[in-house]
């Protein structure tokens, strides 16, 4: 077996993290239940890949995700750091007997938990799932009001991303930074990350964690790393890659760095305006250095985008963006749990499985050397028609990584793309070699072509949670089906309850599309922290960072460069 490992890192990470580990959550759900479609019950996906069996001190079978999970002190919420399933008995407390006294014991109220959250402890309770098998037609109905309810209070109400979670998480998961002396809100720069991480037990303490779930594994086939990289995780995770690369150097690490619309806005004081744009150069360069790719996502507004056709997306609520994004990630990681399938010839080639290190090799192989991929997603993908698409695909996807260039011609540019659970011209799930040959042509007809496009087909779609969020315009079906008119409904969105279940689209794309998001980073740390006069040189030296420092970083990004376009990097050098 291949097995992955999962960091999430941050805020935004777990938010992102959160909805990932629900679909899991769901098609498991999906695939045990008698009732639901049979498309579920036969994805071919190993769950093995990301989950872990294991069994409680009462004897009890658990099955919880492969993962380090770290934030701030208090960013569980109501959740518990131990999680829920490994209930252990607390040792009785033993009182001083020399004291005599008067004792004064200060506690705080744990957090209350939310509709969502005390619905799952109904039905563990009283023993009922979701799929509406109640005792009688009144449950039934106080169910259907309920859920409803639940809907709208998450919609309104949720702050943690323990919030909207519906999985249980093993004891060695949860990972708090305690005992840090500064506020949330100033934990926002790569120095003081890795400031904060370093000094003290952190580093040890998450290492154990991480050898707990990889020393287990058979084969692990990568680790899958989720960042926030919008403030002081970045430092965290660049400290936790350096303690992968000494301890675990075989085993490659797919990076995405994600980040909410509202981080992506510069501020409106000038200094914190500098630190924030040489923390993204340095950010950005001390992870792409170790790791074995690097995929940027979070653009700085996703309701303005081509997506906002078919989503309504309120950029402020980190609990919309982040399922976008986590529905991308969960597209793109099906082929490293799927099944392998004949490879099919011509210009785009077929298979369904590829290993994470096989992926890495597609994209940044055959002499480009290119360690930064593009993400690209349509959401709902469109569905086939007689001669192709309903829409023209390759115009549906919308990059998730931001400043990246529209329309560039690269003759050199690799791809790997994963379409699933599109549909025919009709209501019928389209079969693997239709959507190939469609996907095909779609290449061949297209004005601008890479040096090389990798597909993987399934018919599984993306299931829809109940805690989804309340997304999808009133053009989207039940499962997905894109409509010319408008669905019939009061409501100006739509969310689990309407919809519950879409086909996507996602794609990894190594190409010069990336050279805006390169140089600017290059061009910010150049004029802001190199350059004779340097504005930003005493932040940098703030956060650890020397001369020599600072120019290794700007000779990381400037390699960069260069290697996806040299007559770029000889522009930068004569500014």
């Amino acid at each position: 077996m291949r097995e992955i490992v999962t960091i999430q890192a941050g805020y935004y990470a777990n938010f992102v993290g959160s909805h990932f580990w629900n679909f899991q959550d769901e098609l498991l759900g999906l695939t045990d239940s008698i009732e639901n479609d049979q498309i579920f019950k036969s994805h071919g996906l190993n769950m093995d890949v990301l989950y872990r069996p294991g069994e409680t001190q009462q004897g009890i079978l658990t099955y919880t995700p492969r993962l380090v999970s770290m934030g701030l002190q208090g960013s569980l919420g109501s959740l518990s750091s131990r999680g829920t399933l490994y209930k252990e008995i607390q040792e009785a407390q033993v009182g001083s007997l020399t004291w005599t006294g008067s004792v004064t014991t200060q506690t705080s109220q744990p957090l209350q938990k939310n509709l969502f959250l005390q619905s799952l402890d109904w039905e563990e309770n009283t023993n009922v799932d979701r799929s509406g098998a109640y005792d009688n037609a009144q449950n039934e109905a106080h169910a259907e009001v309920q859920d409803k309810d639940i809907v709208e209070s998450l919609e309104n109400e949720v702050q943690y991303w323990s919030d909207f979670s519906k999985v249980h998480y093993h004891p060695q998961s949860l990972y708090e930074l305690c005992g840090l002396w500064t506020d949330s809100k100033d934990f926002n720069n790569y120095g003081i990350g890795r400031e904060s991480f370093s000094g003290g037990l952190h580093a040890e303490q998450v290492n154990d964690r991480l050898r707990f779930f990889l020393e287990e594994c058979d084969h692990p086939q990568g680790i899958q790393f989720i960042v926030d990289d919008s403030g002081g995780f970045s430092g965290v995770a660049g400290e936790v890659l350096e303690i992968i690369a000494d301890d675990y150097p075989n085993i490659p690490v797919l990076l995405y760095s994600v980040r909410s619309p509202d981080s992506c806005l510069d501020p409106s004081h000038r200094k914190l305006t500098i630190a924030r744009r040489l923390h993204n150069a340095v950010s950005f360069a001390k992870q792409s250095a170790l790791c074995k790719l690097i995929v940027p996502v979070g653009l700085p507004s996703l309701s303005t985008s081509k997506m906002s056709k078919y989503l309504y997306l309120e950029d402020r609520k980190p609990y919309h963006t982040s399922a976008v994004y986590a529905s991308a990630l969960h597209s793109i990681s099906l082929p490293f749990r799927m099944e392998p399938h004949a490879p099919s010839a011509q210009y785009v080639s077929t298979s369904g499985a590829v290993t994470m290190n096989d992926l890495i090799q597609i994209l940044a192989g055959q002499g480009r050397q290119n360690m930064v991929a593009v993400l690209d997603a349509s959401m709902p993908a469109p569905a086939l028609t007689s001669t192709g698409f309903q829409q023209p695909l390759l115009e549906t996807l919308q990059p998730l990584t931001p400043e990246t260039a529209e329309d560039v011609e690269d003759m050199q540019a690799l791809e790997s793309m994963i379409i699933h659970g599109a549909f025919a011209s009709g209501s019928e799930r389209a079969s693997v070699c239709e959507v190939t040959e469609a996907v095909q042509a779609a290449y061949t007809n297209a004005v601008r072509r890479p040096r090389f496009s990798r597909l993987s087909v399934a018919q599984c779609p993306l299931p829809i949670p109940l805690p989804y969020p309340s997304i999808f315009g009133k053009l989207v079906g039940e499962r997905g089906e894109l409509f010319n008119t408008q669905v019939s409904d009061s409501s100006s969105s739509r969310g689990s309850l309407e919809v519950h279940s879409i086909p996507m689209a996602a794609r990894l794309r190594s190409s010069i599309a990336i050279l805006p998001f390169l140089e600017n980073r290059l061009q910010n740390l150049w004029k802001l922290g190199i350059a004779r006069g340097a504005l930003g040189s005493e932040i940098l030296g703030s956060w650890g960072f020397g001369r020599d420092d600072v120019e290794d970083i700007g000779e990381t990004l400037s390699d960069m460069v260069t290697k996806l376009n040299p007559i770029s990097k000889a522009s930068s050098d004569s500014d």
